[in-house]
């Protein structure tokens, strides 16, 4: 197994480089390329991910017996935002969370992660790598390094989406980071579309699926 301590770290400068692009906060309350999400709230969204990790890592790793860790494909099938419809509760409240975070503004949010990229080091270092994190608002943990993939997918992800929003050329992502998000990215479309279509949308474009979202 990877270790991925690194590549967080290097996920949270990606972060912390979005965030700090002019075309972001010029963008701030544009509607963003995903539906029902404004730029702020994106961003937002985007941001939470470096400052949760660091508050998730520091806490004591739950109750006694600690639920779980379940494996990290099923932390996916158990979450609820995963087929939940744009407007169901799960997302709805989402969006509401990022929005409210938004309305802080721009330099809170970057000051933000920066505190949290800072803390990163030692933390990271700190935490054994078979430790379960808990995810309080799941009711189950995940080892280390599969809580950072759940982090590290987001960031992925929402930075792709807050790129697309505001017409920014990000960097490409070192591969430490892309290579184990796109690999849970594949493994949840295979679950979702089967092996054939994924093969197929890879390597045959004259018979490949309209699609092979992950979600």
């Amino acid at each position: 197994m990877v270790d991925l301590r690194d590549a967080f770290e290097t996920a949270a400068d990606h972060v912390l480089w979005l965030l700090g692009q002019a075309e972001v906060a010029v963008a701030w309350d544009r509607p963003s390329a995903l539906a029902e999400w404004s730029v702020g709230g994106l961003a937002a969204h985007l941001a939470n991910q470096v400052p949760t990790a660091v508050r998730l890592l520091s806490a004591p790793p739950g109750p006694d017996p600690i639920p779980g860790p379940i494996p990290l494909e099923e932390h996916y099938a158990r979450a609820a935002w995963v087929t939940a419809s744009l407007d169901d509760e799960v997302n709805s409240g989402i969006r509401a969370t990022g929005d409210e975070q938004a309305a802080a503004g721009l330099p809170a949010l970057l000051a933000g992660v920066g505190e949290a990229r800072a803390a990163l080091p030692g933390l990271l270092a700190d935490v054994p790598a078979d430790r379960p994190v808990l995810i309080p608002w799941q009711g189950w943990s995940l080892v280390r390094d599969d809580f950072l993939t759940t982090r590290m997918m987001e960031v992925v992800v929402h930075g792709e989406d807050l790129a697309a929003s505001t017409g920014i050329s990000a960097p490409p992502l070192t591969t430490d980071v892309l290579d184990p998000v796109l690999r849970l990215l594949t493994r949840l479309a295979v679950r979702r579309h089967g092996q054939a279509a994924v093969v197929a949308a890879l390597t045959r474009s004259e018979r490949a699926p309209r699609t092979i979202s992950a979600f």
